[in-house]
């Protein structure tokens, strides 16, 4: 089975169409040029035979003998085959030793036979007749040197054979890479568009065929995207700055009104009302990142960091709020990992992890940087719950809680914002039993 690749099916079927255009070419050169041998060397032991037959019937056996000798004494004949025998098989005349046992009368035949005075066997087309008084004629025509030809022919043939072979697979090999060469160009844009450069486009060479078709079709589209994001991107800081600022008045207004208020419980009522507008002011800032995140928006201030680093000045940050929990956070020492993300981002999907761990893990949060060839994954374990292999779906997906009870604040975003800021990056994000409690693996490429 041919592996699957359209380029190198594509060669296979070229290759395969050139050899059996040359094999069928050369076969076809063969049999016709060995079929009109056959013919001719048949012809010649019929004319022969018509000869030898007007003498029999001019002057019987004696007549005959005489024409077979005359005609085997002529210098221009030299590949004719004639004898005469008796009906119990004596020769009479002729230059064959002996009827040969595998001709019958009037069928013409292909044999190998001694001549007289040779020293090897020779092909030869015959004819054998049966004359009514029971003597027998065998007439014929040497075809060895047509034999020696075809044998020639079927050499050059198995020589061209070779050569249309090597011909063919050079054939292939250059069609597929003038095919694989066309593609890439798309491929490659298509892969930079991917890593975040929204500029990139196919270069076109001007022409009319599939292959241009294709990449202005491919530009179009990358147009397109490029102007979606645009608006995306105006619409999102449009909606921020649009919702802040009611947000922010919200606040300032209600902070005058726990001033003022003479009561405990109205101070109460306001306190409440203050969070609940701080949780919506979070709310909507991560929704905003995540959609910012999955249209790709961020990958130009990607910078040089060192996860390590980072990591471990995210743990100290949490630290305190660890111990308040009666939980700890060990960070798993390791080399320097460089890697140019996008740190602001990096920052805020770690600290979502270990804000996740404290609500609803347990025991020892358990951080590392983890660098395996050309990928890097940052991993947060906890001694907590988990999340069932049924549920971790659901656990990336925005507004995915959970606790049923909601007895943890949030609004089931922080996994979802892990999620887009590791596609930012080319990655992905796992979920794992840690035995108990949970693994979350951050993975992208370095």
């Amino acid at each position: 089975m041919l592996p699957r690749s359209a380029t190198l099916r594509f060669a296979a079927l070229v290759f395969a169409l050139q050899l059996a255009g040359a094999a069928v070419t050369l076969l076809s050169v063969r049999t016709i040029t060995e079929n009109r041998l056959t013919a001719s060397a048949t012809d010649e032991a019929h004319h022969l035979r018509a000869t030898l037959l007007e003498a029999w019937a001019a002057r019987g056996v004696v007549g005959l003998r005489a024409a077979a000798e005359m005609r085997l004494d002529r210098s221009d004949r030299p590949l004719s085959v004639v004898l005469v025998t008796t009906r119990d098989g004596t020769p009479l005349a002729g230059n064959v030793g002996a009827w040969p046992p595998n001709v019958d009368p009037g069928a013409p035949a292909t044999i190998e036979l001694f001549r007289v005075r040779r020293d090897r066997p020779e092909s030869m087309r015959v004819i054998g007749t049966v004359l009514p008084d029971g003597t027998r004629l065998l007439t014929g025509h040497v075809i060895e040197g047509e034999r020696a030809f075809v044998g020639a022919m079927e050499m050059a043939m198995i020589a061209a054979m070779i050569v249309a072979l090597l011909l063919a697979a050079l054939a292939g090999w250059v069609a597929a890479r003038i095919i694989a060469r066309r593609l890439w160009r798309t491929v490659d844009t298509v892969a930079a568009v991917t890593a975040g450069d929204l500029d990139r486009r196919v270069a076109l060479a001007g022409g009319r065929d599939a292959f241009e078709d294709l990449g202005r079709s491919v530009n179009a589209m990358l147009d397109r995207i490029a102007m979606l994001v645009g608006e995306l991107k105006m619409a999102t800081d449009a909606l921020a700055h649009d919702l802040r600022s009611p947000l922010t008045r919200l606040r300032a207004t209600l902070e005058r009104a726990l001033a003022a208020a003479d009561s405990e419980e109205g101070r109460v009522a306001v306190l409440r009302a203050m969070e609940e507008g701080e949780r919506l002011l979070g709310m909507l800032d991560t929704a905003l990142r995540i959609t910012r995140a999955e249209a790709g928006i961020g990958r130009d201030a990607f910078t040089p960091v060192d996860l390590t680093e980072l990591v471990a000045d995210i743990a100290d940050l949490f630290e305190p709020l660890a111990e308040d929990r009666g939980m700890t956070i060990a960070v798993t020492p390791s080399a320097p990992v460089t890697v140019a993300v996008h740190r602001e981002m990096i920052g805020q999907a770690v600290s979502n992890l270990i804000d996740n761990a404290l609500k609803y893990g347990a025991g020892t949060i358990r951080l590392s940087v983890e660098a395996n060839g050309g990928s890097v994954a940052i991993v947060v374990r906890d001694d907590g719950p988990g999340i069932p292999p049924d549920r971790r779906a659901a656990a990336l997906q925005r507004f995915g809680r959970l606790d049923p009870s909601r007895h943890e604040s949030g609004a089931g975003l922080g996994l979802s914002l892990v999620a887009a800021v590791a596609r930012l990056h080319g990655g992905t994000i796992d979920l794992a039993d840690n035995q108990p409690g949970l693994i979350v693996c951050m993975t992208f490429p370095r």
